[in-house]
């Protein structure tokens, strides 16, 4: 898959090019499917925020409202009890995949139990556009630090990057680059350190940061 990975979502100009840039055409020629499903396993989200994600609503919906030529949703926690033969079309057929923040690891279950997990490797030309945990859930793993789940097993996620992400730098008090150097050691692997002006894109392998704002790459 081609992955943009942003802590904020499409937050600036730089970034919307890279998203145009990985669709390869303009984003109201392009379909896109909603997973807020992450947002079920973090104890700050709820109903009103997964409205907000899907429909668009400020503050939480940047994503679905840049104009797509077509907009869904796609609930993981659903999938198993309809069967594959009506959702891994909706998924093959769609440009992008807009992947919510939340909790990861709780995403990464779902991720698992609904069969999404073993479909990624055939999306090649599908474009993962993840926010927060939405991102976070394609690294090796998290971090202690972020684990909200309380059924959550570890820290471990996809591993389709080699890499991990802290996102959010200065918007919480607890994602200060202080901590963020603590949550670096004990992660002891490459990590990337984001702001919401900023985003790492992987394409077959090569990463490239994009950004207007503040990051910063472990070990430096």
């Amino acid at each position: 898959m081609k992955l943009l990975l942003t802590s904020g979502g499409i937050t600036n100009q730089s970034i919307r090019d890279a998203l145009v840039d990985l669709l390869g055409k303009e984003i109201a020629d392009s379909t896109a499917l909603c997973i807020p499903t992450a947002q079920w396993g973090h104890p700050m989200c709820g109903p009103t925020s997964v409205r907000g994600f899907v429909s668009g609503l400020p503050p939480w919906g940047g994503m679905s409202s840049l104009g797509w030529a077509s907009l869904g949703v796609l609930e993981l926690t659903a999938l198993p009890s309809i069967g594959e033969e009506r959702w891994v079309p909706w998924v093959v057929d769609a440009d992008v995949l807009l992947v919510d923040g939340g909790d990861a690891t709780y995403l990464y279950h779902w991720i698992r139990q609904s069969g999404l997990e073993a479909l990624l490797p055939s999306l090649t030309d599908t474009v993962w556009v993840g926010v927060s945990a939405g991102s976070m859930v394609t690294t090796p793993r998290i971090g202690d630090y972020f684990v909200e789940w309380p059924s959550a097993p570890d820290d471990r996620t996809l591993g389709l990057v080699d890499f991990s992400i802290f996102p959010h730098l200065d918007l919480f008090p607890g994602n200060s680059m202080e901590h963020a150097e603590k949550w670096a050691a004990d992660i002891a692997g490459p990590a990337y350190v984001l702001d919401e002006e900023s985003a790492v894109m992987v394409v077959d392998g090569a990463v490239e940061v994009v950004s207007e704002g503040r990051w910063r790459r472990f070990p430096s």
